[in-house]
């Protein structure tokens, strides 16, 4: 059995690399299709549409990356789906690694998508010119379609022609998505160049709407929730009157529209926040892109890096995860000379993590959160958030920052 230094190994009794990947109960969106077909049942649209957009909301968030990462395999044997609908897309490290392999590991990569079968997921343009985000447009189109139909018909068990596309393109009947085929051609324009970015079809007539408030008002919650108590539904549940009116609509002459608590389900609202908080309703039509720093594999070359060598330490592995609850809590010590601070962070995979540390008079709120960032303990999206915690925290300690 190979030694596994963290998540990845190098084979030493083979040219493979193994990686430890994540367990996807359901498989893959290929196999998911095929079940459904074999079931005699079709695609529901709104299935159909929030899929379209968790696979955009992934892709426009490689595509904004700096430069631009490219999937470079996507297809329906490389979409996979979790038990409780969320979309993952797998084989990302096919193009972030495969600059980083030695030669001897990368033909079966390159073999993977020479595969017959999955030929009609790459563009006209696949292999004369080098992949741009275009790419991951056509393939991400020829699996909408593949959803949308369950199935485009082989010819034999070789490749998918241009007829049988053609075919699957004419035979959507379903009137919820008549617009469909449109969106579906924007994608598979032979011209890479008229192609849309993955950003710009999320706001496609197709997928677009006005998120409702329930929906924002939970992302707010869920943004926010580092400042209230893990149980808080629960417990603002058991303070609540049931049979309070919640919401009405006046309806003269007629009486009004009322909803009362008793009517808002508790488990449900906690499925519906866990399910935003997994990602399966993402806001990202609203998301500007911004640049993202690349992975390791793909920095400078080492000759690059070399030239702007300087003393500076290591910099420590980045915490990927964000914040969802923040408790802090503040101690004189025994002299009453200096403060002791305690944190508790509990992150989104639900890990308690527990910091302590004896402030100094000179220490700011600013300086510690930045420091636990540069440390891999708090992720940079949580920075600001951290820093204006710990700012509260002091002035209702000490009255003032210290």
């Amino acid at each position: 059995m190979p030694q596994k230094p963290g998540r990845g190994w190098r084979s030493p009794s083979a040219p493979q690399v193994i990686f430890i990947t994540e367990y996807v109960s359901s498989g893959s969106l290929k196999q998911f299709l095929k079940k459904t077909k074999k079931n005699h049942k079709a695609m529901n649209a709104r299935a159909w549409k929030r899929w379209c957009t968790q696979i955009l909301s992934a892709l426009s968030f490689l595509h904004a990356c700096s430069p631009p990462i490219i999937h470079g395999n996507l297809t329906s044997d490389t979409i996979f789906i979790q038990h409780n609908g969320l979309i993952k897309i797998g084989s990302v490290w096919h193009r972030i690694f495969s600059n980083a392999l030695p030669d001897d590991l990368r033909s079966p990569i390159r073999a993977e998508r020479e595969e017959l079968r999955n030929l009609h997921f790459f563009p006209p343009e696949y292999g004369e010119v080098a992949d741009g985000t275009a790419v991951d447009i056509f393939s991400f189109g020829m699996c909408a379609l593949e959803m949308a139909v369950l199935e485009i018909q082989a010819n034999g068990d070789t490749r998918v022609t241009e007829e049988a596309i053609t075919r699957a393109r004419h035979s959507l009947s379903d009137p919820n998505m008549r617009k469909t085929p449109e969106f579906i051609l924007s994608c598979l324009a032979r011209d890479p160049s008229h192609r849309p970015s993955a950003h710009n079809l999320l706001f496609h007539r197709v997928l677009f709407e006005v998120h409702s408030l329930k929906l924002l008002a939970a992302h707010c919650f869920i943004q926010h929730q580092y400042l209230m108590p893990e149980n808080v539904v629960e417990e603002k549940t058991k303070a609540v009157d049931l049979h309070a009116v919640l919401a009405e609509i006046p309806r003269p002459p007629r009486p009004p529209l009322q909803w009362r608590y008793s009517e808002v389900s508790c488990l449900e609202l906690d499925k519906f926040l866990e399910d935003v908080r997994n990602g399966i309703y993402p806001l990202m039509n609203f998301a500007a892109a911004r640049p993202l720093g690349l992975p390791r594999v793909l920095a400078p070359p080492p000759e690059e890096a070399q030239k702007a060598k300087t003393p500076t330490p290591e910099p420590f592995d980045s915490e990927t995860r964000k914040v969802i609850q923040m408790q802090c809590n503040l101690e004189r010590s025994e002299d009453k000379a200096r403060w002791h601070l305690t944190l508790l962070l509990v992150l989104e995979d639900r890990l308690h993590r527990q910091l302590t540390y004896d402030l100094l008079p000179t220490d700011s709120a600013q300086d510690l959160a930045s420091e636990l960032v540069h440390y891999g303990f708090v992720h940079e999206d949580d920075r600001t958030k951290l820093a204006a915690f710990l700012e509260s925290t002091f002035l209702k300690y000490l009255g003032a920052q210290p």
